[in-house]
């Protein structure tokens, strides 16, 4: 798999001096590449207890990306997915502590407990203070004794980072970040695995599957799950989680583990609130990329049961970029349209024939959905299909209130329906495209005349016209032949639709930004849908 690196030996290295020249000189790093590689704080002077943290990398931000103020000191990085080693977490100890005291946050890998452990002894024997936490909070494998640490890790880094920087001793910060410790629990889950520099992706997550519980090194999860959309995974995850939920209110963490889009985030912070935790769940920290595995495609959700002093460290501010703040996880807020917006009502009235009409039409363009997305996606944003089922979908849920029976008044409520739920540029034109239809109705032209006239007003709004790659060299010769039946059209539409085929260039639309060489032997989606439609009408006629 292509990757922006250049070798999987140097990755890591030139990772972090590309953060380190990001950082508005707030961060430093030691001198000891590439076996040492720890980054710290240059603001430091050793008056406050020091917060050190640290691991294999791939998890970024963490750990790196949350030295700062008010959060780490330092973080010690070992290589991808690899403990750093004794040496260098020693040297991150003794750089930035002072009298007093260090306090190491450690994941619950046995490579990080002991290199991090030994280290902890060694800055002992100089006569450091030097304590260590280690966090567990996964409960994918709840029957294993050593419960892996994930992204509820940084519940640890946030609380006990705002605890240092108001000044409190190294025994208290101990307790306190044993206290979360104690109840912070986590699970993910993924669509696919992650892509280690250097190495093959292992495609293990079957077709229609999702692996839950996984680990953010990549590891297997505790079974692979049916995949059916954001809000079953959500509700599966909510029910591992449940069981181990403390009491009270809780604060959620919202990691991303790598490559899901912000997109997919927010459907998964909506799935949360509706989810059987949403009701315990005030506050949010994301949705993010906080503890991610590299490029993987998932999700994690990390629970803690907070009180008043945790949610005030939580919401204390910080300097480092990487973390996103605390915020409310509360209803969505709902103002009514501006006036003159407001969906209008037309008066519905029964007319059996048209309704059916309306609902093959409708039915038609559904089922065209995925070949015109695919025929989109070679000259244009892969889309088509969607747009036009979105669209198709809305009319059938506004059949009801449809003034069937009157052509005009049907005409101008169609067009004003898809104003309101077509998005981009193909909603504005059938709007307008129906709209005008009704005005040409309104003066006594007949269907065929008052549609000829829609698509004249489109020409002129949109600026397309036959010859120009897109549903108007369907669309015009379909409504010219319509007088001699719906077959007659559904030719006409499938002749000019194919012609769109051998035009390499395009005069509207985003086909119109392709090389000629990208359009050539593809008909225009737009084109292909008018005649999906004209050719499903045409069946019985």
């Amino acid at each position: 798999m292509k990757q922006f690196v250049n070798r999987k030996e140097n990755v890591v290295t030139e990772a972090l001096d590309g953060l380190l020249r990001t950082g508005s000189g707030r961060l430093a790093r030691l001198d000891g590449y590439p076996h040492i590689k720890v980054v710290l704080r240059t603001d430091w002077d050793k008056s406050k207890v020091a917060l050190v943290s640290g691991g294999g990398s791939g998890h970024e931000p963490a750990h790196a990306g949350f030295v700062g103020q008010g959060m780490l000191t330092a973080a010690v990085c070992g290589d991808v997915f690899a403990s750093p080693s004794v040496d260098a977490v020693l040297a991150g100890i003794l750089a930035v502590t002072g009298k007093p005291g260090c306090l190491l946050i450690v994941k619950n890998y046995t490579g990080d407990r002991l290199n991090f452990g030994l280290a902890a002894e060694r800055a002992r024997a100089f006569g450091l203070k030097v304590s260590m936490v280690i966090v567990d909070d996964d409960v994918a494998l709840p029957d294993l004794p050593q419960a892996r640490g994930v992204a509820g890790t940084l519940f640890v880094h946030k609380i006990a980072g705002a605890m240092a920087e108001s000044g409190a001793d190294l025994d208290t910060i101990t307790a306190a970040a044993q206290t979360v410790i104690r109840g912070a629990i986590s699970i993910g889950m993924s669509l696919d695995t992650c892509t280690v520099p250097g190495s093959p992706k292992e495609d293990r997550i079957s077709a229609g599957k999702a692996e839950l519980g996984l680990g953010i090194h990549g590891e297997a999860g505790i079974e692979q799950v049916d995949f059916s959309g954001a809000r079953s995974a959500m509700q599966m995850v909510a029910e591992k989680l449940l069981p181990h939920a403390g009491p009270g209110d809780h604060v959620a963490l919202l990691n991303n583990l790598g490559s899901t889009t912000p997109l997919e985030m927010s459907v998964l912070a909506e799935e949360l609130a509706r989810s059987p935790l949403g009701g315990k769940v005030k506050w949010m920290i994301g949705p993010a990329a906080l503890m991610t595995s590299l490029d993987m495609h998932g999700f994690s959700v990390s629970l803690l049961p907070v009180d008043h002093a945790q949610v005030t460290s939580l919401s204390a501010p910080v300097a480092p970029h990487a973390w996103p703040g605390l915020s409310p996880f509360g209803k969505v807020a709902v103002r009514p349209l501006p006036d003159g917006l407001a969906p209008i009502q037309p008066v519905p009235s029964a007319h059996p024939a048209r309704r059916a009409l309306i609902e093959r039409c409708c039915k038609a363009l559904i089922a065209a959905e995925s070949d015109l997305n695919q025929l989109d996606a070679k000259s244009g944003d892969g889309d088509t299909g969607s747009t036009l089922a979105g669209a198709a979908r809305a009319l059938q849920s506004a059949l009801d209130r449809l003034p069937l029976a009157d052509i005009t008044q049907l005409y101008r409520a169609i067009g004003m329906e898809l104003s309101q739920t077509m998005g981009g540029s193909s909603g504005v034109l059938l709007a307008i495209f129906f709209a005008a239809a009704g005005d040409a109705s309104a003066s006594g032209k007949t269907w065929i005349d008052a549609l000829s006239a829609g698509l004249d007003r489109v020409c002129q709004v949109g600026g397309a016209s036959l010859g120009d790659r897109t549903m108007v060299d369907a669309l015009a010769p379909a409504l010219a032949a319509l007088e001699d039946g719906v077959k007659a059209a559904a030719r006409a539409a499938r002749k000019g639709a194919d012609a769109t085929a051998q035009m390499t260039r395009a005069n509207a639309g985003r086909a119109s930004y392709l090389a000629p060489e990208k359009l050539k032997g593809h008909n225009d989606p737009g084109a292909e849908g008018v005649t999906r439609l004209f050719e499903d009408l045409a069946i019985d006629a």
